[in-house]
C-alpha cells in the first residue's frame, strides 16, 4: 500500500488573515481551494519539507512553525498523512504558484466554512 506523508503550511499574518491558493483550472481537483504543501521526500523530516514546499510553491522561508495537527487518512489504495504547521513568521512576500490564484483570507470566514472564491 502506497503512504504518503504531506507537509501543509497555514501561513497567518498578524491581521488573522490566512493565505490560500486555488488550483488551477487543468489541476486535479481543479479550482479548489487549499493551503501550500507538498509531499515529504525520503530523508527529509517534515519541517524541512514544509520550508521546501513554501519556498517552492509560494515565495517564502518559514522562520520557525509550530506544529498545529497530525491527521492520518486511510484509504483503499493508500494512507496519507498530514502535517499541518501553523507559520506566523517568515521571510519573502507570499505569490501564488504558476500564476493560480490566491489571497489572505479572514480566518474567521474560513471557520464558518465562508471560503472566498480566491478570485
Amino acid at each position: 500500500m502506497k503512504k504518503l506523508n504531506i507537509a501543509v503550511g497555514i501561513i497567518r499574518n498578524p491581521y488573522n488573515e490566512i493565505f490560500i491558493t486555488q488550483r488551477a483550472p487543468d489541476a486535479h481537483m481543479a479550482n479548489k481551494l487549499e493551503f501550500p504543501g507538498g509531499k515529504i521526500e525520503a530523508g527529509e523530516t517534515p519541517e524541512q519539507a514544509l520550508s521546501r514546499e513554501l519556498e517552492e510553491e509560494v515565495g517564502i522561508t518559514p522562520v520557525g512553525a509550530t506544529l498545529f495537527e497530525k491527521l492520518e487518512y486511510q484509504f483503499p489504495d493508500r494512507h496519507i498523512t498530514l502535517w499541518f504547521w501553523l507559520v506566523e513568521s517568515w521571510k519573502g512576500e507570499p505569490w501564488g504558484e504558476r500564476r493560480t490564484a490566491w489571497e489572505m483570507d479572514c480566518h474567521r470566514g474560513i471557520a464558518g466554512g465562508g471560503f472566498s472564491t480566491g478570485k
